[in-house]
């Protein structure tokens, strides 16, 4: 049995630790999604996910540590484990001047499938995703944000990967779209693929994942199962103590009482 088969850990972070300038931005963080888990990333504005992320993927070179997916390596040997997770970067760019169907192709030719499987995943992605009909011929500049993230989302899945790195794929979803995603981040899990997501919605995460870790200041100070994480109080009441902020907005605007 090879390390891929084997391994017991969908993603492993080891120390990544990545600095701009003076501004540390992720600070030897370690956390560890286990294979068949949906696992939530969650941390304030700045606390450093997407940087994390970024790093996890191979999207952006860590000034140290590294990140192995089903026990490859991220940085030695790129091309393998790429084939092994799909991404949805937050802020993803997407050529505009292609449909929904031409996009999923384009991609499919580029990741090197046949063009026979690439038409069948594609249908069958738009199908899924409510993007067939007279949104398959409309053109990605004229996707709603939720038609952009279910496209994004069709990317990450087209060539059948085993574990999915999603950065805030809910933000700015209107409730339908945001329905249809989180039915298939579920059948996905529920087939034995592997979820990572970051999100600023704590009972988003309460509601879909089964793992979570807290990240502050660069750093992931907690990870666990939920219900270890969260104790008996709510994952935000959880959070707001472990990151360590005051919550505002008690005090002052005393002229906005009527």
């Amino acid at each position: 049995m090879n390390e891929v088969e084997g391994g017991s850990a969908a993603l492993r972070l080891f120390g990544l630790h990545k600095v701009f300038g003076e501004y540390t931005a992720v600070d030897h963080a370690e956390l560890t999604v286990a294979a068949g888990s949906f696992y939530g990333l969650v941390g304030p504005n700045g606390a450093g996910k997407t940087t994390a992320l970024s790093m996890a993927v191979g999207l952006l070179r860590p000034d140290e540590g590294r990140s192995e997916v089903f026990g490859v390596d991220v940085w030695d040997d790129p091309l393998a484990a790429r084939k092994l997770m799909g991404v949805l970067p937050d802020g993803l760019a997407l050529p505009e001047r292609l449909t929904g169907r031409e996009l999923l192709t384009y991609l499919g030719q580029l990741r090197g499938l046949d063009p026979a499987t690439v038409a069948e995943r594609a249908a069958e992605l738009l199908e899924v995703m409510e993007l067939a009909g007279d949104a398959e011929r409309t053109l990605v500049v004229d996707y709603s944000t939720g038609m952009r993230k279910k496209i994004g989302l069709a990317t990450a899945l087209l060539h059948a990967p085993r574990l999915l790195v999603l950065d805030e794929p809910f933000e700015a979803v209107d409730p339908v779209s945001a329905a249809t995603i989180k039915r298939i981040l579920n059948r996905f899990v529920a087939g034995g693929g592997s979820v990572l997501l970051s999100s600023h919605v704590m009972a988003l995460v309460e509601q879909l994942c089964d793992t979570v870790a807290v990240m502050a200041k660069g750093r992931v100070v907690v990870e666990g199962p939920l219900d270890v994480v969260r104790g008996g109080s709510s994952l935000e009441d959880t959070f707001v103590e472990l990151v360590g902020v005051k919550v505002g907005g008690g005090e002052g605007l005393s002229w906005l009482a009527s």
